[in-house]
Order: C-alpha cells, then sequence, then structure tokens
C-alpha cells in the first residue's frame, strides 16, 4: 500500500472521475460488445450535471437521449430543454368547494408525465376528508373508492409537488441534484441524482417518488413531447416528481398543466403569479386561501382555497 508521502505527491493522485473513466471503458468493453450502447451508457454516466453543460454539450445530450429513447418506444421522442420565460413565477391554486373526488387529475398526470404503470407511481394524491373534521390529515383516507364520489358528508384534497419557494428537498440533496428554477419549478436532473433518498425523507408533502425498477411504460402510451428536466423516461434508482408540467408551460404559447386541463369541475387554477392580472393573484387576493403545513415555513406556491 502507498506510504502518505506517495498519496501526498501530486503525481500519485488522480481524480475521481479520471479514475471512475478508466475503469469504465474496461468494464464497458468486457459486458456490453454493442460499442454504441456501450459509449452511450457511459457518456450518461459522466456527462455534467445540467447547470453546468454548455449550449454545444446540452445539444449533444438531448440528440443521444433523443435516438436512445425513439429507439427504445419505436416513436419519434423529442427532448427539449426549453429554459424559464423571463418575468413569469407559477403558482397553482386548488378550489376545495369544487373538486370531487374524481382523481382524473392522477391520470391525467400520469399519461402526460410518461410515470410508470407497473408499479404505478402517481404525483397526486387525493385524499378523502370527514366535513366534520376539516384538515385532519392523520383520518385521511387515501385508498376511496373513485366509483362513489362525491360522498355525502366528506370533501376532498389533492397533495402533490408544492414548489416550495423555500424547498427542504433542495437543501438536503448532497449532489446538487435537484434546484429551483427562476420561474420557481422544482426540478431534478435524473443524470446526476444518485438515488440516496434524502431528499423524500425531506418533502413534508410526499411529493418524491423513487423508481425501485425499471418503469413499466407502454411504448403506446409513452408521450413523445419530453423537457430533459421534466418528463423524459426517468432510469431505475432516481426520484422523480412533479414539475407544473415542464414540458407545456414553458412552450409558446404556454399550456396548463394536464391536472388543470382534465379537470371536469374547474377546481384547478395556474397562472404566474407576477402578473397582477392572473387568475392566481386574483384568488390569493380575493379568496379564502389557506397554505398547507405553513408553519414549515416551505413558502409553498400551490394555494388551496375556497370560492365560497
Amino acid at each position: 500500500m502507498p506510504n502518505r508521502e506517495s498519496r501526498d505527491n501530486p503525481a500519485f493522485r488522480m481524480s475521481r472521475r479520471k479514475m471512475m473513466k478508466g475503469v469504465a471503458a474496461v468494464l464497458g468493453a468486457l459486458a456490453l460488445p454493442d460499442k454504441d450502447a456501450s459509449a452511450s451508457v457511459w457518456e450518461s454516466f459522466f456527462q455534467k450535471n445540467f447547470r453546468e453543460m454548455s449550449k454545444p454539450e446540452l445539444e449533444k445530450v438531448l440528440a443521444r437521449l433523443e435516438k436512445e429513447y425513439s429507439k427504445t418506444y419505436g416513436k419519434a421522442v423529442k427532448v427539449r430543454a426549453t429554459p424559464h420565460i423571463e418575468g413569469v413565477s407559477y403558482g397553482y391554486g386548488l378550489d376545495l368547494s369544487r373538486c370531487i373526488g374524481c382523481r382524473r387529475c392522477v391520470y391525467g398526470c400520469v399519461q402526460e408525465n410518461n410515470q410508470s404503470r407497473d408499479p404505478q407511481i402517481h404525483y397526486i394524491r387525493v385524499l378523502q376528508l370527514d366535513k366534520e373534521r376539516g384538515v385532519d390529515l392523520e383520518h385521511a383516507e387515501h385508498y376511496y373508492n373513485p366509483s362513489k364520489v362525491p360522498e355525502k358528508g366528506h370533501f376532498y384534497m389533492p397533495v402533490q409537488c408544492h414548489q416550495c419557494e423555500n424547498p427542504p428537498c433542495v437543501k438536503v440533496c448532497p449532489v446538487q441534484a435537484t434546484w429551483k428554477e427562476r420561474d420557481g419549478i422544482v426540478v431534478v436532473d435524473y443524470n446526476w441524482c444518485i438515488g440516496c433518498r434524502y431528499c423524500i425523507a425531506a418533502c413534508p408533502y410526499g411529493a418524491r417518488h423513487f423508481n425501485w425498477k425499471k418503469a413499466g411504460l407502454p411504448a403506446a402510451e409513452m408521450n413523445p413531447e419530453t423537457h430533459y428536466l421534466g418528463n423524459r423516461p426517468r432510469p431505475v434508482g432516481v426520484v422523480e416528481k412533479c414539475t407544473f408540467c415542464i414540458q407545456r408551460v414553458r412552450n409558446t404559447p404556454g399550456r396548463y398543466p394536464a391536472c388543470v386541463e382534465v379537470c371536469p369541475v374547474g377546481a384547478r387554477k395556474f397562472g404566474n403569479l407576477l402578473d397582477p392580472e392572473s387568475e392566481i393573484r386574483y384568488i390569493i387576493e380575493n379568496k379564502r386561501v389557506f397554505i398547507l403545513k405553513e408553519d414549515l415555513n416551505t413558502r409553498p406556491k400551490f394555494y388551496y382555497f375556497y370560492a365560497t
């Protein structure tokens, strides 16, 4: 074993990335006879964090991912990296007096965001609550029968990522694989995530989900319009979450998140918090609004309200 003097010698030291590249080259040659597949695997493993990539590097990564996904799902898949829109900070409102607990938002989200069908991963949970108890999460029913809603004496409360201004999930990530974008959306670089799940433990809303196995995403149901930080297919061993449908809201012209569009009773509202004429600003300023777990000081951009 090298002694301390040799370890302190600059000639002896080797960066982790350089060392792993050498190991990867050997293992790739042994385990993957397909040289193109081998190169793709290791390029993915060693690529930079999304925020550190230059424009040419990002374009190369997007092209590689499009090629991989198109081959896997048998259709032309587009992977974009559309940046935030200046002067926009997204906010979300949910009218508890209207929600009927139909769970269409749950499955609209699954379809739009390429979530696993087997095992099922849902970004949205709809809780059935007793009207007499109010917002008593300890006695909420998660597994009610959606074919019988709305049930007398109950109301419904969907919970998902609250896109916090002060997100605890971001603070605990040891590799900076997750961060808050300038438009308020908290995102994850799936290629940088190491799957430690600290963020899951830190999130007070249960909004993050870990991929324990390969996603069960049928090719026929795969949405080919994707975003690098959003609904592109996620690998095993990483954490994923709601991004307010970043692939939709950052388009020009922008679209509502899928859950907003699919809601049959108009209980979901979405817009720009910085626009004084937006619907979300009107709700905050004129309705009875409350924030879930406000005492935690996460400062969510997700607002529950009562229209009546």
